[in-house]
């Protein structure tokens, strides 16, 4: 094996998983539905557990279908004073782990490679204590 040309892959790859990343976070901080529909697999599913109208936690499930519509809806205000960071946490083979930071959220992205190009398939995320209770959620609940 030459050990010259799979450290050019590695980064070629993990440059791809950002840019993945970065679309996905542009879809959602620009309002951007292309750049969203991009970064997806068709057969991604984003999941949550969430507050519910009577404030216990609940499953929540969204499609890459939904999520891209509800990216480019009609009237959904730009924030540009929003934020959001990118780290890989882990990458083997075709198949990596990145976590999202927003301001409001965190996403935990499982990406896999398609062909030449790298496609989030996986979305688990969780609300900041703040979003939690605002949503009405009890504190602390989702340690208990």
């Amino acid at each position: 094996m030459d050990t010259h040309q799979a450290a050019p892959v590695q980064q070629d790859d993990e440059a791809k998983i950002r840019a993945v990343a970065l679309d996905y976070i542009g879809g959602v901080l620009e309002n951007d539905p292309n750049r969203m529909e991009r970064a997806l697999h068709p057969e991604l599913a984003k999941r949550a557990y969430l507050p519910g109208l009577d404030g216990k936690p609940q499953f929540s499930q969204m499609s890459a279908m939904a999520l891209v519509q509800r990216v480019g809806a009609a009237g959904r205000r730009l924030d540009p004073s929003r934020r959001a960071e990118v780290v890989i946490l882990d990458r083997y083979e075709g198949a990596a782990s990145v976590r999202t930071t927003f301001d409001e959220w965190i996403d935990y992205l499982h990406i896999v490679n398609v062909g030449d190009a790298w496609k989030i398939i996986n979305v688990l995320w969780e609300l900041t204590p703040e979003q939690w209770v605002g949503l009405g959620g009890t504190p602390g609940e989702r340690m208990r």
